[in-house]
């Protein structure tokens, strides 16, 4: 399969006919001087006249603003065109020339398919806490102002290319990538999914770039507004700010730096605020996440500035970040060779330059828009069973919490083979409430976890991050109270990320493996309802279940008894009474 990616600019037009599968770049090229003169559709002929025998079997689309509404690729038609052009105020500069390229596409190439992939995508699933503005909630929502993020598709391409090099699952690790460029952004990424990101509801916000001006006080805009107008404050922030602003020479960072070698104080400055803005993201970011196993940098300064580098990383041992500086000064990616580590030797967290290739990306995710991807197929019903909160304790906490050598003492087989409900119960103990008679399951584990549902959250006081069952390093500290004593975690609080328990036999038969993401859509009640970010599970341990929290049944009304089926791309509405899953892969 050969994928066209478009790259369109109210000046330019980038293109590569990618093929997904090898990763091999075919064709690459880029027209300058768009304008009124010179169409998007004048420059995409040429384009295609020199492709000549090439087979398109699809094109991707870059589209920087998907809003809301696009939290995955999606193909072409009117009415996406249509949801595409309502995000043009929020980014005026790229959505209509991505809309220009998209219908030049389309008029030159009526039957091939068309797909469009979101700089958005990644981030519009963030955590509420981290992209809701402190404004008027009401205002908020009228206008549609949170915070999007942007970058997302090279923050996806580099983590999972980092994961694979490490021979880790992303979902098991805490992540900062760095895109550095003349947009720049940073973004936590905690189990595969992003949590926070520097650009907001535009791409002004946030680091330092070339010509924008990110983090800045909105008394500076209000002020620019009034002196400059709405049009004059929009230019200085996006276009005469950042690097260009703070030097006075330019957004090229190596003519910055070859001034700053020459004693140009504003070269300097510029150096060093853009260093500063990142180097604290990356703290700030490491704390949302309750630590950091990753450091990722990419973009045209973070792959190709080692002094940068340096710079941005400094003074971060506390961290256990450290980097070794000659391997850093020798440091080359690129296509054929993405990925250097330049972690100094005794560091605990390892930092990696990566190449990204968001066309690469683009081109992966439009074949599997049409078709190129695995079928998730449909056996059988899957049971959807509802886990209420509860506790999982280690020997120690046993001990504790209800006398040394005590047992636990079975009362319910549960539906997941050797697990079981016990008549022992514990109270959780929060800063602001507590939640009693909440029941322990068997058996032992080699560390205690307590699950419980946002709304038990907001009971208790605490912020649990979404975890799986296991993964508690850097999670919520929690208080629980038993019968002979109190026992303190400092970490242990999760909300349980939904998930499906397969054993091997059913993953084959559904064409998933461990680790797939997928979406399950569960209709029939009062509520039908799209569950997105669903864990498949594979052990040969495991029975067929979809587990899910009081909260998201509650969402759905689900009944006992519920039960479901998966669902292949692309969606259709599935018939009523079922709960069908859409693969992600």
């Amino acid at each position: 399969m050969k994928i066209l990616v478009l790259n369109t600019g109210s000046s330019s037009l980038k293109y590569q006919l990618v093929d997904p599968a090898t990763g091999q770049r075919v064709r690459a090229g880029q027209v300058e001087g768009l304008g009124s003169a010179h169409s998007h559709a004048d420059a995409l002929r040429p384009i295609l006249a020199e492709l000549g025998s090439a087979r398109v079997d699809a094109v991707g689309h870059r589209v920087v603003h998907g809003g809301e509404q696009f939290v995955d690729a999606v193909r072409i038609d009117d009415a996406v065109l249509s949801a595409i052009e309502a995000c043009v105020p929020l980014a005026p500069l790229h959505n209509p020339a991505n809309l220009a390229g998209i219908r030049a596409a389309r008029t030159l190439l009526p039957d091939v398919p068309q797909v469009a992939v979101f700089d958005t995508a990644f981030h519009v699933r963030m955590p509420r806490r981290a992209r809701t503005y402190a404004i008027d909630q009401g205002l908020a929502a009228q206008r549609g102002l949170r915070r999007f993020g942007f970058h997302g598709t090279s923050h996806r391409f580099v983590s999972a290319l980092a994961a694979a090099h490490i021979g880790r699952p992303l979902s098991d690790l805490r992540v900062v990538s760095l895109h550095l460029g003349n947009g720049a952004s940073a973004c936590a990424i905690e189990h595969g999914h992003s949590v926070d990101t520097s650009m907001g509801l535009t791409p002004i916000e946030g680091l330092v770039m070339g010509t924008r001006a990110g983090d800045i006080d909105p008394g500076i805009v209000l002020a620019l507004a009034r002196e400059l107008g709405v049009d004059g404050a929009e230019k200085v922030l996006n276009t005469q700010s950042g690097l260009t602003g703070l030097s006075g020479i330019s957004n090229d960072l190596r003519a910055i730096q070859a001034a700053a070698a020459g004693g140009h104080d504003g070269a300097r400055l510029a150096i060093a605020v853009f260093a500063h803005r990142v180097r604290k993201y990356l703290g700030a970011y490491a704390a949302v996440m309750g630590g950091l196993d990753l450091v990722l940098l990419t973009g045209g300064i973070g792959e190709n500035s080692a002094e940068m580098r340096r710079r941005i990383l400094q003074r971060l041992d506390f961290l256990g970040l450290s980097i070794d500086d000659d391997i850093n000064g020798d440091a080359r990616v690129n296509d054929e060779h993405p990925i250097a580590e330049i972690s100094a030797e005794h560091a605990r967290v390892r930092t990696l330059v990566i190449a990204t290739n968001e066309e690469l990306q683009i081109a992966r995710d439009v074949a599997a828009v049409v078709g190129d991807g695995k079928s998730v197929r449909q056996p059988r019903p899957i049971p959807i069973a509802v886990s209420a909160r509860h506790v999982h304790l280690d020997r120690t906490g046993m001990d504790v919490l209800f006398g040394t050598g005590s047992e636990l003492t079975p009362i319910k087989p549960l539906s997941q083979p050797g697990q079981f409900a016990c008549a022992e119960q514990v109270t959780i103990v929060g800063p602001r409430g507590r939640i009693e008679r909440v029941r322990v399951l068997g058996p032992l584990r080699k560390s205690c976890q307590v699950e419980v549902s946002r709304t038990d959250e907001f009971v208790l006081g605490v912020d649990a991050p979404i975890r799986q069952s296991g993964h508690t390093k850097g999670s919520a500290p929690i208080l629980l109270d038993g019968p002979r004593g109190a026992l303190r975690l400092d970490d242990g609080l999760i909300c349980a990320w939904r998930h499906i328990h397969m054993h091997p036999v059913d993953a084959e038969a559904y064409g998933v493996a461990d680790g797939d993401e997928v979406e399950v859509a569960v209709t029939g009640g009062p509520r039908d309802l799209v569950f997105g970010d669903v864990i498949v599970r594979v052990s040969e341990q495991f029975a067929l279940e979809m587990h899910i929290d009081t909260d998201e049944a509650n969402a759905a009304e689900l009944s006992p008894g519920a039960a479901g089926a998966l669902l292949s791309e692309p969606y259709t509405r599935p018939e009523r009474g079922e709960a069908t899953l859409r693969s992600k892969r």
